[in-house]
C-alpha cells in the first residue's frame, strides 16, 4: 500500500509537467514582536526543513511559478516578491536525500530519473505582512511554521545559503529602497519602523538620526493619532504615503544606513 499517494504520483508523473533541472525557492520574511521571521516547511520523512519551494510547470513563466508557490504557502497574493540570485552549483542536489525520500513511498528510479539530475534554484525573496499569513503545507510536508532569523531548525541541502542571500539582499535594498510596507501594519509608530530596520541590519541606530531620514525621504504621512498605553508620552503614528513609497521603490532614495 502507497503511504502518500500524492508524493507518489508526484514522483510517478512529475516529469510530465515540470520543467527538469529548474526550481524555484522563495526566502518569505515576515516581522512580529520584534523578530525577523522566516516561513519555513518540515519535509515528509527527513527531520530538516526547506524554505518555500517548488517546481516549475512547463509552460509557466519563472515569475508566475514564484507567485504561484508564495499563494500556496501563505494564502497571499499582489505582495513584494523579488528575484535575487540563482544557484547553480552542480553539487547542490543530494541525490541521497531524494531517493530516501521515493523510498519511503515505494518508488525506485533509476539514475537518469529527472528529480535525480542536476538542479539550478532561482531564488526569491517576498515581504509579507505576518499577521495575514495562514502558513499552509503541501504533500511533501508536515509542517509550515515562522522561524526566527537567528533560532534555525536544520535546513536541507544549501537552503541555509539561499536564506543567507536573501537576507543579504534584503539588507542591501534598505540602502536604496524603502521597507516597511510590506512588514508593518497599516499604522505604526517612528519607534517600530525604526525597530524593523534595526532587525532586519542586526544593530542599533541613532533615533534622531533614523527620524530626520526617514522623514526626509517623504514617504510616511503623520496621523493625528498617538499609540496609546505605554508608559511614555505616548508617540504619533503613521502610515505610508503609497504613492511616493512606490516610486521610491522605483527610482531609489538616497543615502543607507
Amino acid at each position: 500500500m502507497v503511504e502518500n499517494k500524492e508524493l507518489y504520483k508526484f514522483f510517478a508523473q512529475g516529469e510530465k509537467f515540470f520543467q527538469p533541472g529548474i526550481s524555484i525557492d522563495s526566502v518569505i520574511f515576515g516581522f512580529h514582536n520584534n523578530q525577523l521571521k522566516v516561513l519555513l516547511t518540515k519535509l515528509k520523512y527527513v527531520n530538516l526543513w526547506s524554505v518555500a519551494g517548488g517546481f516549475v510547470y512547463k509552460d509557466e513563466h519563472i515569475d508566475d511559478a514564484a507567485t504561484r508557490i508564495l499563494r500556496e504557502r501563505t494564502g497571499l497574493s499582489n505582495i513584494f516578491l523579488k528575484q535575487f540570485y540563482i544557484f547553480g552549483d552542480p553539487r547542490r542536489s543530494d541525490r541521497k536525500f531524494h531517493v530516501n525520500r521515493m523510498r519511503h513511498v515505494g518508488w525506485d528510479a533509476d539514475r537518469n530519473y529527472w528529480l535525480l539530475k542536476r538542479f539550478i534554484t532561482i531564488g526569491y525573496y517576498a515581504l509579507v505582512n505576518f499577521t495575514n499569513v495562514v502558513p499552509t503545507r503541501d504533500y511533501m510536508s508536515d509542517l509550515c511554521d515562522w522561524y526566527d532569523i537567528h533560532d534555525l531548525p536544520p535546513l536541507i541541502m544549501d537552503h541555509g545559503d539561499i536564506l543567507g542571500r536573501a537576507l543579504e539582499t534584503l539588507r542591501t535594498q534598505l540602502k536604496y529602497q524603502p521597507i516597511g510596507y510590506n512588514l508593518l501594519p497599516q499604522k505604526f509608530t517612528m519607534p517600530e519602523l525604526q525597530k524593523l530596520y534595526e532587525t532586519i541590519l542586526d544593530k542599533k541606530l541613532d533615533r534622531r538620526n533614523f527620524q530626520r531620514k526617514m522623514l526626509g525621504y517623504d514617504i510616511l504621512n503623520r496621523l493625528e493619532q498617538r499609540r496609546k498605553g505605554g508608559a511614555h508620552k505616548a508617540p504619533y503614528l503613521y502610515s505610508f504615503n503609497l504613492k511616493k513609497y512606490h516610486r521610491a521603490l522605483r527610482e531609489g532614495l538616497a543615502g543607507g544606513w
